[in-house]
Parts: structure tokens; sequence; C-alpha cells
């Protein structure tokens, strides 16, 4: 028997061993069946971070603006127009022809009381950034809003997105809201209402007939079902025997050994993401090597960006060398850039005074194969490295409790292109964002000040000094892009976009 064929039986038939009583997913029933790997705990993205809560959000929820993925631009989703009156008015139309998933009309009421809300200073939106730059909303007519900024604000069309409409009253009042009131039952303004969530589990969508098209379109598949399961190797015998349809974060070596069957269709496109190592220059974490220039230099000299990123990453993915995408705006390129030279490291940490090397702490929380790679060059060159490879939550909490010299990160700028979005690692305040272990202000005040301006040429002088500082004095170590792989069974049709960002609601049966 043929070895892959082998393969596919036996975890076919584990498939059907570990959830026997799963439905197969059946054209026949107009039912889509997909995979996430991390669990999904709350159905209401304002309240959630992962990228799982963004895809679901899309699907259940709606937004004032929605990012066109062909051009990668804003263009209105809830809003059927709008008008820049000055830099800090924005006058919006809504559409008149919205309704929830309840059956209720959506106004202007729901759309000031959504933004009211989350500027609430005891909320615990992931959204609270808005205060930074809203001075308030107000309605100026039965479908229309009028937003005032408290200075000029670019990345404001990108919060606009963010931000999912709640109907009026739905979290509570002022002074008593409830950041838990949409968590399991969710009355959204999607392509797909919520017919049934068990939560860590999975979330049993159906397509809402009266939604109104939108920038997003109608859905082309009735009923869709998101599978929380952790264990890519189940995923991978659930595709094969039927028991899901679609599963993403698919690394390489797994996407290519599935797409051997002609069962299953693997694609690996472009992603907005990056990947980092961010260095503690600023010796938060106490007296080390890092605060050294040199070393830090000799970091980014120490590391096969290209090979892991060829071999490992695989697809479009390719190295970078300044602390952002180079697709989205503002993205300089003309900085210092450190080329793969070991001899040059090893030469500068003998200048900073370490022939003989260091130790170092080098944190984790994701692809644990490239991580395990970025500890292998850095060995080779006298660093010896501690990997602390495990969860996000653990990192997170090193990293306020500024315990960590350096962390392996990525950023995905999710659907948003544009580098105030990754710009915002770059707070200075602690109790605003942990990320920034420059201790340099000037980097904070370049990087977020190219947001707080609509000058175009402006913003891209901004970005540019701040990227070249960055890479000048070796803040960070860029590493690459990433690719997005996808496995999907051959009875639907799924196109990958040009931002890697799964848009499921665009799926259709062959």
């Amino acid at each position: 028997m043929n070895k892959f064929i082998k393969y596919a039986s036996g975890v076919a038939l584990a498939a059907l061993m570990v959830v026997p009583n799963v439905a197969l997913a059946d054209k026949a029933n107009d039912t889509l069946v997909a995979a996430f790997s991390r669990e999904l705990t709350n159905l209401d993205y304002n309240y959630g971070t992962k990228t799982e809560y963004i895809i679901l959000g899309d699907l259940v929820d709606d937004s004032l603006f929605y990012v066109d993925p062909k051009t990668l631009a804003y263009v209105p989703s809830l809003a059927a127009d709008f008008t820049i009156v000055n830099d800090t008015t924005v006058d919006i139309n809504l559409r008149q022809d919205v309704t929830f998933h309840s059956g209720a009309a959506m106004t202007a009421d729901d759309v000031v009381y959504t933004f009211n809300f989350v500027l609430t200073d005891d909320q615990n939106s992931r959204h609270a950034k808005i205060a930074d730059w809203l001075d308030g909303i107000e309605k100026t007519g039965e479908f229309s809003v009028r937003f005032n900024l408290k200075a000029p604000y670019a990345n404001l069309f990108n919060d606009l997105y963010r931000v999912r409409i709640r109907k009026d009253g739905i979290m509570g009042t002022a002074g008593n809201y409830d950041s838990n009131a949409q968590a399991t039952a969710l009355d959204g303004l999607g392509p797909y209402k919520v017919t049934s969530f068990d939560p860590g589990v999975e979330v049993v969508l159906e397509r809402h007939e009266g939604y109104f098209g939108g920038a997003k379109g109608m859905p082309a598949i009735k009923n869709m079902i998101i599978r929380s399961i952790p264990d890519i190797g189940t995923q991978q015998a659930e595709l094969m025997s039927g028991g899901i349809q679609w599963m993403y974060n698919v690394k390489k070596d797994v996407g290519d050994a599935m797409a051997r069957s002609p069962k299953v269709n693997y694609q690996l496109g472009e992603s907005l993401r990056i990947g980092f190592l961010i260095l503690d220059a600023g010796g938060y974490s106490g007296d080390h090597p890092l605060t050294d220039v040199r070393v830090r230099r000799a970091m980014n000299h120490a590391i096969n960006r290209s090979s892991i990123a060829t071999n490992l990453i695989g697809g479009p993915a390719k190295a970078v060398h300044t602390a952002c995408n180079p697709v989205v705006f503002g993205c300089e390129q003309d900085v210092a850039i450190y080329e793969y030279n070991p001899e040059k490291a090893k030469a500068l940490l003998a200048e900073a005074g370490y022939t003989d090397g260091f130790d170092l702490d080098l944190w984790s929380y994701r692809d644990k194969q490239a991580a395990q790679a970025l500890a292998d060059d850095l060995s080779k060159v006298g660093i010896r490295v501690n990997l602390k490879h495990g969860k996000l939550a653990g990192l997170n909490k090193a990293r306020k409790a500024r315990e960590i010299q350096a962390y392996f990160g990525t950023w995905g700028s999710t659907a948003s292109p544009d580098t105030a979005t990754i710009a915002n690692i770059h707070w200075r305040d602690p109790a605003k964002g942990d990320r920034n272990l420059s201790g340099n202000p000037k980097v904070s005040e370049l990087m977020l000040g190219g947001e707080k301006t609509l000058d175009v040429a402006e913003r891209k002088r901004l970005y540019s000094e701040g990227l070249k500082l960055i890479a000048d004095q070796a803040y960070w170590v860029p590493l690459w892009t990433y690719s997005e792989g996808v496995l999907s069974s051959d009875d639907i049709v799924y196109n990958q976009d040009p931002d890697g960002y799964p848009r499921l609601w665009n799926i259709k049966w062959k």
C-alpha cells in the first residue's frame, strides 16, 4: 500500500474514533465545518484579542467600515458614506437597510451607544484605545452620526472597522455595563447568526437571510460550524475523513504531505504577519549584555533569516530588515541592513567584551521549530540560549513583570495595511503596552506620531525616521514575513486573499 494512502487511512479512522458523534460536513446539507486550533470562549469580538475572534467577528458582526480584500483599502460597510469635515470632525451617514439578527433595525442610536460603552474607562474592551483619539460621538439624525476627535488620527478607519456595533442597551447602561452580555449569545449584524455555542468546543452558524450584503456580499453557504481542535494531527485526520472541510495556520511540511491526496487542496499564500525578536535594550529586566548596541547588532548578524524563511516558513515568506511588513504604507526599507555574517557577529561580541559569549533566556510562544532555529543560529556565535517556549499567557505575564531579555514575537496587522498598526508596539507608557523595550522615548515619539497627522508626506517622514532609528540601534531583530497555509477539501472553492486573512463567508461549493 502506498505510504501516504496508508497514513491517510489511519488518520481518517482516528478521526472517526475521536469524534464518533460529529456529523460529516455535507454539501447536501449545505453545511461547512471549519477548524480552529485555538479555543473560542467568547462570541464578542469587542472583548477578544485572538485572530480567531476577528475571523468569527467578521462572520457574525459588522462595522462601519471594512477592508476591501483586493485593494486593501477601507470602504464603507454599515456606513453609507462619510465626509471629513475637518481634521478632527468626521460625519457618517448610515445604511438604512440593516437589521440585527433579532430583526431590529440598526440606527444612529446603536452606533452612538456602542462607542460610548467602548469609551467607558471601566470597560475591558480591546478597543479602549479609542479613548486616546475620540473626544465624543453624537447623533445628528436617525441614520447619521458625527465623530469628534481629540486630534487628527490617521488610523481612524482601522479603528472604525475593529469596533463591532451593538444594539442600543444590550451591554447595560452607563456605570453598569456588562462586558459579558454578548459573550455566549450574540445579536449581531453580520452575514451569519449564531444558533448555538459551546465555549471551547464549537460555534454553530446559520446564514442571516436578512443580511444587507454590503461590502462582504451574501454568503453562498447556508450553515457553518467552527470547531476548536487544538491538535493539528486531529485536524488532518478530520479533513481526510470529511469531519471538517477547512483548516488554517498549516505549516509547510504538513501542507505538502496532505496535498498528495486528491481529496485535499493546499494553498500557501502571502500574509501581512511578520516575525521579529524584541530586545531589552533599555535594561528593564536587569543588567545584561543586550543593553550594549554591539551585542544587539551581533544578534542581527547571527541569524540566517532567509534560510529559515525559505525552509521552515515556506511559500512567499522572505527575510525582512525593518520593523514592519514591506507591503504596508510607511514601511521604510532604506534602513541599516545586517546581512547574515556569523564571523562579524563574533567580532562584535568580542569587541563588547563577550569573547566567550553569554547566557540568554529567549522567550517564544509560537512556531517552535523557527524559535529553535533562531536559538541554534545564536548559539553558533557563542550566545548560549535557554529557549523558554510556552503559551502566550506566560510570556505576557513575564513581559508585564519586566522579566524578559528577548522574545520571539509576531504581528499580523490583520487586514490593516498601514505601519500605524504595528507601531502600537512602541507605546512607552506601560499602562498601554509593555512591548517597547528600547528605553528610548524617541522611538515612541516617532512611531506613534505617524498616526497623529493626516499629512501623508509627514506620516512617511515620521515612520522613516523611527524605523531607521530602530534599525540603527538594533532594538529589534526583524526576521521574516509569514505565509498563510490553508488546507481545504476538494468539494469547496476557497481562494486566499492577498493579505492572507481568511474570509470564510466567501467559500462556495464546487
